[in-house]
């Protein structure tokens, strides 16, 4: 189970064309919603041992920090009416020979870094060279043998954030860093983890959008301007021919049992299975509508990896309290866990 292309070439074609448009028509004639289906039970999941991936932060390796339970690890993610391609690395990095691939966001897109690094590093073996190198907001790890490197660049709002004589200013209608994001042949955004935070977790003082300079502004609103803001980036600056762009949908969090239809459950410490089928009581995030408007209207070719509702039937799949600091994380995912799926979206369409 879990292969499913095996014997024709149909699927991978419908897939690559769901990853445009979410949606396509397999050959029997039914409508293949990549992301509408269901969670399944596969033993053949998950697709490496997390213990054996050096690049792993402790905050998302829950075995190593005590996590029981491992039945979150053996579900697979099963579209309505066609297959998602099972992650095959080696052909994943002959694919991508001499290609530069980035991720860039907050630790949402760094979760789905280190899931990828380490979908790669499972199926090498041992004398393969593989070295890593930090550059100020940048870190690469460089498969050698394939000339592929896979980097994170941190940034939490994509847009600017700079020191002014009179505080750390978060400018809404300005990208400085994109140089540096173009040089990448394949570009993955994400933002929004940090847009509602307040107090010593805020990294700026003041918001500025062409001359107005505000102490704070309706934070959804914000956030759309940066995405306006960088949705024009990439119609102006972006060659889209050369470099594939991007954008992962809005990860969403389990602390509201209500959502999964669990009055009165705070966060997700019990939670030890997915939902069952696709229907999730919380609904869609305005944050991933505001995503979704935003790229409808941009010229150039980007693809949205839809993983939100996907996602939110994983209640199962977060840290808990099983990481280095103990602390509820009902936000990120454990490593081997859910961004894997997300990656097999993505090779998808790359490959």
């Amino acid at each position: 189970m879990g292969r499913g292309i095996e014997g024709g070439c149909w699927c991978a074609i419908v897939i690559l064309c769901a990853l445009v448009s979410g949606s396509a028509t397999s050959n029997d004639g039914d409508k293949c919603e990549l992301y509408q289906g269901r969670w399944v039970y596969d033993e053949s999941y998950p697709m490496y041992d997390s213990s054996k991936c050096p690049h792993i932060r402790k905050e998302y390796d829950c075995i190593k920090y005590g996590r029981p339970d491992r039945s979150y690890l053996n579900f697979r993610w099963q579209p309505d009416h066609c297959n998602l391609p099972r992650f095959d690395a080696e052909n994943f990095l002959r694919k991508m020979s001499g290609k530069k691939i980035m991720y860039i966001g907050d630790s949402i897109s760094l979760n789905q870094w280190q899931s990828m690094v380490c979908l790669l590093h499972a199926a090498l073996p041992p004398q393969s060279i593989i070295t890593t190198e930090t550059v100020n907001s940048t870190t690469t790890v460089k498969f050698e043998d394939f000339g592929v490197s896979i980097s994170m660049f941190l940034s939490h709002y994509l847009v600017d954030i700079v020191e002014e004589k009179y505080g750390r200013v978060l400018k809404l209608d300005s990208i400085t860093d994109g140089d540096v994001w173009k040089q990448n042949d394949v570009l993955i955004f994400n933002t929004w983890l940090w847009w509602y935070r307040v107090g010593e977790k805020q990294p700026w003082d003041y918001i500025k959008i062409g001359t107005r300079i505000m102490k704070d502004m309706d934070r959804m609103v914000a956030f759309r301007e940066a995405l306006k803001t960088w949705a024009n980036w990439v119609n102006l600056d972006v060659n889209t021919e050369r470099t594939k762009v991007f954008f992962q949908g809005v990860s969403p969090s389990h602390y509201n049992g209500a959502d999964w239809n669990m009055t009165g459950v705070t966060n997700c410490a019990k939670e030890m299975l997915p939902i069952k089928g696709s229907m999730y009581s919380g609904g869609i995030p305005l944050a991933e509508k505001v995503v979704e408007q935003v790229l409808s209207g941009v010229r150039k070719q980007v693809s949205l990896l839809n993983i939100t509702r996907l996602s939110q039937l994983r209640k199962d799949a977060h840290p808990s309290s099983f990481n280095a600091f103990r602390g509820m994380d009902c936000t990120h995912w454990c490593v081997s866990g859910v961004p894997d799926t997300w990656n097999q979206l993505l090779a998808a369409a790359l490959v």
